[in-house]
Formats: C-alpha cells, structure tokens, sequence
C-alpha cells in the first residue's frame, strides 16, 4: 500500500511489484441435470470454457495459472521478493540516476539493494529493473523504502521516494515441554500448529542441540527394516492442524560423568523447521535457544545403572547402583547402610565404609539381593529406608534415604522385572 504518492510531477516513474507464485484458476461450476429447462446448454459452456479440465469440467480447480492480484499476506520465515522499475517517461535523457531500496522494520533498517552505484544516462522510453530478496526474520509492520535521485539535462538535481508497507504475520505456533528423566536424559516434546489458511508441507523438522548433548528423533518407526513416519506418508499439516514432535537428548561422554556441569545445563538446542506452501513457496524458522528448569538433585545422588531382566525366587541377583557427589566444593566420606524388607532382602555387610567421594564425581557400586516372596514385589514397598548412604566427613553431617520403585515379580520359575526409572524417591534429613 503506497503511504505518500509524489506530490510533484518526475521525468522518472516508479513502480513496484511484489514478486510472488501464481495460484491455480478456480470455476465455479454451474450444471443442471438434461431433463431441465437448459438442456445441456451448461454443461456445454464448460466444456468449451478453455480453463477447465478435459474430462472433469465440474472440478473448480482449471489448468490455468492466476498472476496475484494483490500484496497477499508474508509470513515469518519466508522470503520477500520484489520487483524495482524506473521508466523515463519524459523526452528527455536522464543522468546520474541512482535507486535505493531499503526495508525498514521495528528494530533496524536493512539495504536492499543489489547495487548503489548510479546509472549514467537513462534514455526515454528506457527503463532500469531490479530484483532484491530478503528472508523475513521479524514479525509486525514493515516498510520498503524505494528512493530515486537522478539529474535532469538542466542540470537540476532531483529526488523522491515512496513507502510501501506490510505486514509480516506468524505462520507457526510453536510449544515445547521438557520431561527430565533420572538417566540424565531430557525428553522434547514440540507441539507445532499451522495459523495460516493454507496447509503445509513439513519438509523437515529437527532439533539442533547444544554442544553436550546428542538427540535421537522419536517421530519413526521401524516397519520390516524401513523407518516410517510416525505421521504416514504424506506430510501435508492443514490450517489450524498441530504435531507433536518428540526428541530424546542423551549427554555426550566427555560431559556424562561430570554431574556438576550437567547438573546446571539449562541450554538445550534449538528447533529448526522448514515447511513449503503453493507451489513450492519455502519458509524456514529457527527458535531461539531452548531452556529447561534444571533438575534438582540435592548434594547427593543415587541412580540404579543395571538391574537383570529375569531373576528366581530366592536366589541372589545382583544390581549396579551409581552413587554422584553433585556438590560442587565438598569432599564425603560415605558409609553404606542396607535395610531388609518383609519381601527383599540385601546380601551384604551394612555400614562399610564407601570411601571418600570428591565433588562432581561418581562411584559405581555392586550390590546382591534377593527376594522371598512371589508375586509383585518393590524395593521400596515399607516405609523403612531400603538404603541408606551417610556422610561422616562433613561439617554438619548428613543422611539420604533412597527408595526406587524399582518393581520385581517373582514366580516358581523365571521371574520378569519392570523398571520405572523416572520414578526414584528420594528423602534428605539433617
């Protein structure tokens, strides 16, 4: 939409055209039946009517294409393509003509144009055209600024410009939730909405993450060897329609065992999406960086690192548990203390020495228990502590009580375990 049209009358003319796809011409088709009044007059004239489709003259969509007839809407992530031409509609040959396009948005103005060196001579009926692109990375109102100067053969100098605004609305309404489980991996979940009125074809969409994580997308699935998409073979997303996308982060191995750095990571990665529209108009959004509320896991963590997938009833199995010094500045002398259930039962000596922990570091340690009783069974099923790790070394010493919901079901023959590793309770007392 042009704000200010020239109040003075130039040798030179300006025109500006937005550069967009064409659109496919659409009928409406009007038909009756033979034994009205019309006959077969209707469907006579859409059959002669060049734009429909031999064959299928009732479908509205033709086989003509329809140049836009307005400015149409532009969305975040897309790119804006225009067309520059100044025409010398005078009798005169023009000198020195210069044109400049810049774009101005909320927060900076951008040059867009592909040269600032000025035309020597500009001879009438003669025209200069440009092409300027540009990715839309901001939302809200923009303005193209298009500004020419040039010097008549007088040799008066002469100048104007005009301002074309529009506005850059959002495509996609994108949400994110983090689950953090107790392996020290983070789950994604992204839930992405199409806002426009058109459908979309998702052409990709994926995590970037941050330097001390890996991801593995979770939107597949193996079918006789071949990854098929969770979302079928089409990857059409219709107006108003939402995904949810979810990725598994995993700590890379230099940064797994230092669990004071991990401990404070709030910086995930980010989202990248590329869709395209009619035609094979594309768009691309990146989100800023995404951030988690990072867990809480006090001074001192327990985490179960192995535990068997079969185990017989009263005979000793054996688990692997990860003891983490999460504190950043203290040194613990632990001591280890194992509690009997009414149904599991520990294998070992209670309150040995475990040795001094340094901060940030881990001790992996290997314990034996079995169970006497059938059936579905918990580590944790009594209110007693099932184990219970205290520091003798500190200042103001301290206890923890760990309980895993780590259930166990026990048979005559081979018994099944089920784990649910995001379910660890742990209880601090002074």
């Amino acid at each position: 939409m042009e704000v200010n049209p020239p109040k003075q009358e130039h040798l030179l003319a300006l025109k500006v055209m937005r550069l967009t796809k064409p659109t496919l011409f659409t009928n409406i088709p009007v038909t009756c039946e033979e034994k009205d009044l019309p006959g077969d007059l209707f469907n006579q004239l859409m059959r002669d009517d060049p734009s429909t489709v031999r064959g299928a003259e009732i479908l509205m969509l033709g086989e003509m294409l329809t140049l836009p007839q307005n400015f149409g809407n532009i969305f975040l992530g897309e790119t804006f393509s225009s067309y520059i031409s100044v025409h010398n509609d005078s009798n005169q040959i023009v000198k020195d003509i210069l044109v400049k396009a810049d774009l101005q948005t909320s927060s900076q103005r951008l040059n867009l144009s592909a040269s600032n060196a000025a035309v020597a001579e500009l001879k009438p009926d003669c025209c200069i055209d440009d092409v300027i692109h540009h990715e839309v990375k901001e939302i809200g109102t923009h303005i193209l600024v298009c500004a020419v100067s040039y010097t008549t053969q007088g040799g008066e100098k002469m100048y104007f410009r005009k301002f074309f605004k529009f506005q850059v609305l959002k495509p996609l309404d994108v949400k994110t939730k983090f689950y953090n489980a107790e392996t020290d991996e983070v789950f994604l979940e992204a839930q992405i909405q199409n806002i426009t009125t058109s459908p979309m074809f998702m052409e990709k969409v994926s995590l970037e993450p941050s330097i001390m994580y890996n991801v593995t997308e979770l939107n597949s699935v193996n079918q006789a060897g071949e990854c098929v998409s969770t979302f079928g073979s089409r990857a059409y997303l219709q107006p108003m329609d939402t995904r949810q996308y979810l990725y598994c982060l995993k700590p890379k191995k230099e940064f797994a065992e230092k669990a004071g750095i991990i401990k404070g990571v709030t910086v995930i990665g980010k989202l990248d999406i590329v869709w395209k529209t009619n035609l094979g108009e594309r768009g691309r959004l990146q989100t800023s960086q995404l951030q988690r509320m990072a867990p809480g896991y006090g001074d001192v963590r327990l985490s179960l690192e192995a535990i068997p997938d079969t185990v017989n009833l009263e005979e000793p199995f054996h688990i692997t548990c990860k003891i983490t010094n999460c504190s950043s500045e203290r040194t613990m002398d632990l001591v280890l203390e194992m509690c009997n259930t009414s149904s599991i039962h520990w294998c070992g000596i209670s309150g040995r020495q475990l040795g001094k922990l340094h901060p940030s570091s881990s001790l992996c340690l290997a314990l034996t228990l079995l169970s006497s009783v059938q059936g579905l069974q918990g580590l944790a099923k009594l209110p007693e502590q099932a184990l219970n790790i205290r520091s003798s070394c500190l200042s103001l010493p301290r206890s923890w009580n760990y309980r895993h919901k780590t259930q166990l079901k026990m048979d005559q023959g081979l018994r099944n375990i089920t784990r649910d590793p995001m379910s660890n309770r742990r209880k601090s007392r002074p």
